[in-house]
């Protein structure tokens, strides 16, 4: 049999703090704890934000943490062409279409929507759902466009996607959700609406790239903060349109601020860095975050 993988996929647009720490050293103990493998995966397919700099720092930081892992690293940048073959099998299928709505348009329609009386649905991130209406457009009209050279992002046609599963789709939780969500989980998948599969200028998005990455790293335990628990529904969804296995999943807590808010990556009073400038050593940072 093989042997469970776990990952820590960090993103290098900034400095790690406690809670990527936090979840860093949960996946690498739990690998220990029952003989599985640990991996580092850099998830920087944001080019414009990520930076080797960055990478090197995160690095530095897990291995300050006393953290190991195999090498080499996965570095998403690094393998667009596997991203950009699950997107055509999707493109091929006739799951997604071109999206030409930008932000503005978006506002404009939605609030032409809600002045007609109309409840505008919004994601589980309270974000207002996609308008539908590019799904009618012919083939021709959107080659037109795209020859044209208007800006589109590939969506994916959550009824045409839906028609495609059979039998209801779920996952496992070892952890809990938000509302304390845990065991089989019916995913939620119309609760995002047309979500983003592809940008123009990079042949994926997190959900894609993410599902395409656990697949070909065998990755059997995804283990990551609560604010990513309902981003599992649409990852299921992806994961049964490729025919690529689920993972185990486990939604641990999130470390927050004195205001009860999730850290980012601007608090820099809570970065790795900072904290060890300030004298701390790993088994402090262990303590911090209550391990």
């Amino acid at each position: 049999m093989s042997l469970p993988v776990f990952r820590f996929a960090p993103s290098p647009n900034g400095p790690l703090h406690l809670g990527h720490a936090y979840s860093a050293l949960l996946n690498h103990d739990l690998a220990r704890q029952i003989g599985g493998r640990f991996l580092l995966r850099i998830e920087d397919i944001d080019r414009e934000r990520c930076r080797p700099q960055f990478e090197r720092a995160i690095r530095f930081d897990l291995e300050w943490l006393e953290l190991e892992w195999e090498e080499p690293v996965r570095r998403q940048s690094d393998h667009f062409d596997d991203y950009r073959a699950a997107l055509d099998r999707l493109i091929e299928a006739e799951l997604v279409y071109p999206a030409f709505l930008s932000r503005g348009d978006v506002r404009a329609f939605i609030a032409e929507e809600e002045a007609q009386g109309m409840d505008w649905p919004r994601d589980p991130d309270g974000a207002p759902l996609y308008p539908t209406i590019e799904r009618r457009l012919s083939r021709r009209e959107r080659q037109a466009r795209i020859d044209a050279g208007a800006p589109f992002a590939w969506r994916l046609d959550i009824d045409a996607a839906m028609d495609q599963v059979s039998g209801r789709l779920d996952w496992q939780e070892q952890g809990a959700g938000p509302a304390g969500e845990t065991g089989t989980i019916a995913a939620d998948v119309r609760a995002w609406g047309d979500f983003v599969i592809a940008r123009k200028d990079v042949p994926t998005s997190y959900q894609l790239s993410v599902v395409v990455d656990d697949a070909i790293q065998g990755v059997s335990h995804v283990v990551r903060g609560r604010d990513l628990f309902h981003a599992t529904s649409g990852q299921r969804l992806l994961q049964e349109l490729l025919g690529l296995s689920a993972p185990a999943y486990l939604h641990h807590d999130l470390i927050l601020d004195d205001d009860g808010r999730k850290l980012s990556k601007s608090h820099f009073d809570t970065g790795l860095d900072a904290l060890r400038s300030a004298g701390l050593e790993p088994h402090d940072i262990r303590r911090m975050v209550g391990l």
